[in-house]
């Protein structure tokens, strides 16, 4: 499974996604997505491991 984790323009985190329809959904609504990057396996283990990459999205 593969994880994306969104970046604003200041390059901070500003939300986990495990699909491209949540990062168009996201950019949708409104978030100032600049830079998306995929995130390394060893990384993604965290998502699958804490819950939903969405409960990282306060508000989606």
């Amino acid at each position: 499974m593969t994880y994306y984790s969104c970046f604003d323009q200041n390059g901070n985190i500003i939300a986990r996604c495990q699909t491209k329809e949540d990062i168009n959904v996201l950019k949708k609504m409104g978030r100032p997505i600049e830079e998306i990057k995929e995130m390394k396996k060893e990384e993604s283990v965290v998502c699958s491991l804490t819950g939903s990459p969405s409960d990282y999205n306060e508000d989606y």
